[in-house]
């Protein structure tokens, strides 16, 4: 993976309390019932339980800024709409465990993943069941899922992977999955086409493993086991995956038992941040900018003044010699923050265009499958199915584009794609969603 894509991560230093932290423990209960949420519901799942996790057992609702939420899932701020369908699918999923109780006993549960949710100021206000949130705050049994790494999924169906595979890493394979568990994990049963093995296969099972093995910090090698000829069970050999190493949530030991890594937590500088600037710069260098930053007065943000010192190299013992006029506070810190903003409109604009991208990629794939479809349809049935799509479109421009283009008109393509769905229920069952 390149550097460029290996760089965005969350800016920790916009995030207070326990939204600084890289990851989230995700009780299993949440993640075998999460497999028919989007990508993006996948994340915001995620990062709400980050936020509320402290205070699960201890407060019934829970809050958080709007655009810090829509910053960590890695979308635009600006789309409040898309926010709010996200949030109605949370409140309308379905949460089931089926676990061994601490007395021993078999519970069996069923609740809404959030049992309200509200967006009002610019602050969303969630909650979830008392069951659940018992549920999800249980230590015994959960795994540690790592915000970076899931902002940098595409798929919903490989980051659903990732998070039933991840918490097997120490055992280092899955056990046996039949295939209807594996199903329902992937959100895709009940689905006619994916009871063939071929079809789940080369539609599911391949294109996820091989995200998750480019992306994440695991390797993935599925296994399956037959009943005579046909395949009846699934499992994954899982392992570390050493170029993405420096992603997993038990690296930098050493690093931490340093004065400087200790000096750096009391600041308020996050985990990631301390090890990446000590693992870059060395000790001595990163010791020196904070005596640098320990000397200066009035800073209101210490550690964005001295990432600053870091990064600008304020401070050095050369410059000190010199004796020349120091840089005031409310300079570097007008100059961090100004670098802040960027790097972060920077990481929007790059998601935007990856999911513009991507969107016209799928489209395409159904459009050509629209051409497809009508093409083999009988004459007088295509000559009927134009007119029924074109009695519906009122813009003069769109109709032109139609009457000239047909099918392949791209003024028209969520029209049309929404028209043959309709037409022909499972068009598109086989294909991504859009």
């Amino acid at each position: 993976m390149s550097h460029e894509t290996m760089a965005g991560e969350i800016p920790r230093d916009k995030l207070t309390g326990p939204l600084r932290r890289d990851s989230v423990k995700k009780n299993v209960a949440a993640i075998h019932v999460s497999g028919k949420l989007t990508l993006l519901q996948r994340k915001l799942s995620n990062v709400l339980l980050l936020n509320a996790y402290d205070a699960l057992a201890s407060q019934p609702t829970h809050k958080i800024d709007a655009r810090t939420l829509c910053l960590m899932i890695g979308y635009n701020s600006n789309d409040m709409d898309t926010l709010k369908t996200s949030l109605r699918g949370l409140a309308e999923t379905v949460a089931e465990w089926d676990m061994l109780g601490e007395d021993g006993e078999h519970e069996w549960g069923v609740s809404a993943l959030l049992s309200y949710a509200k967006l009002k100021g610019g602050v969303c206000e969630y909650a979830y069941s008392p069951a659940l949130a018992a549920k999800l705050h249980d230590p015994k049994v959960f795994a540690l899922i790592n915000l970076n790494i899931q902002r940098r999924f595409t798929s919903g169906h490989a980051l659903a992977l990732y998070e039933n595979c991840y918490r097997f890493v120490r055992t280092g394979s899955t056990g046996w999955w039949d295939l209807d568990l594996f199903r329902r994990l992937m959100g895709v049963e009940g689905s006619n086409y994916y009871e063939v093995f071929k079809h789940l296969n080369a539609k599911i099972i391949k294109p996820a493993v091989a995200e998750v093995n480019r992306t994440s910090n695991i390797l993935l090698e599925p296994e399956t086991r037959k009943m005579g000829r046909a395949v009846s069970a699934i499992r994954f050999r899982i392992k570390d995956n050493p170029q993405l190493a420096m992603l997993d949530m038990d690296d930098g030991a050493g690093l931490r038992q340093s004065g400087v890594y200790d000096r750096l937590s009391a600041l308020g500088v996050s985990d990631r941040l301390a090890r990446q600037w000590i693992g870059e710069h060395g000790e001595a260098y990163v010791a020196e900018k904070l005596d640098y930053v320990g000397r200066q007065s009035g800073v209101k943000s210490p550690v964005r003044y001295l990432s600053a010192a870091i990064r600008q190299g304020f401070g050095a013992t050369e410059e000190a010699e010199t004796a020349p006029v120091p840089v005031a506070p409310e300079v570097m810190q007008a100059a961090a923050q100004r670098q802040i903003e960027t790097e972060i409109r920077a990481a929007a604009q790059e998601a935007r265009e990856a999911a513009v991208a991507g969107e016209r990629k799928a489209r395409a794939v159904r459009m050509a499958r629209v051409r497809e479809v009508a093409e083999a349809r009988r004459p007088t049935q295509r000559d009927a199915d134009k007119r029924l799509f074109l009695s519906a479109v009122k813009d003069p421009l769109e109709r032109e584009d139609f009457t000239r283009l047909g099918w392949a008109s791209a003024l028209n393509a969520r029209a049309i794609c929404a028209f043959w769905e309709e037409l022909e229920p499972d068009i598109f069952a086989d294909l991504p969603e859009i």
